[in-house]
Order: C-alpha cells, then structure tokens, then sequence
C-alpha cells in the first residue's frame, strides 16, 4: 500500500502530465480531442489518489482543496458526457500550478 508522501509525489506526476500538454494553450485544448484526453485521465488519476490519502493526512492538511479535487473526479466520471470544457480548463490553467506550489510545499 502506498503511503501518502508516495501519493503525493503520484499527484505531481499526474499534474506534471497535465502541464506537458497545457502549454500548448487553450486553444489546442479547445480542438484536440486527443489533448483533452489526456488532461481529463489525468484529471482522473489525480481525484483517485487524492481519494487515497489517508483521512488523516488529509485532516492535517485540511487547507489543502481535497474536497473540491475528489468532487472533481466525481464529476468528470459521472458526468463524462456533459463536462465543461471551459471549466476543465480554468482549473488546469487557474488552479494546478497552485495546487502543484501546495503540494511541493507539503513534501
């Protein structure tokens, strides 16, 4: 089982894997199917291992949005035919380099 500085360091990587392809901007994202793709699994694998943090890493670090990732995930499985591109994108583009400064900041 791993624990949570492993799943930490899982997020970063997943948030890494976002990045590559965010760079190339909102417009790419908005046309390329195959980008979306990748940023939505990725998305995915992020709210899993969140999901996977102990209850009380998560307690400890509780200024830390994991609420909000796991709600995310939620949506984006449940949701799959109704996401929000531009929400989707906002988040990447607003919210991760945040959450990766946060999560560096916790290791």
């Amino acid at each position: 089982m791993r624990d949570d500085h492993e799943r930490l360091r899982d997020i970063l990587e997943a948030i890494d894997a976002i990045l590559k392809y965010a760079r190339r901007g909102k417009t790419a994202f908005e046309s390329d199917e195959l980008i979306q793709t990748w940023i939505l699994h990725h998305l995915l694998i992020l709210g899993e291992v969140a999901t996977g943090l102990s209850d009380s890493f998560r307690e400890q670090s509780d200024h830390m949005p994991w609420r909000k990732i796991i709600g995310m995930r939620n949506i984006l499985i449940h949701h799959y035919f109704g996401i929000d591109l531009k929400a989707v994108w906002d988040v990447v583009d607003i919210e991760l380099p945040k959450l990766k400064e946060a999560i560096d900041a916790l290791l």
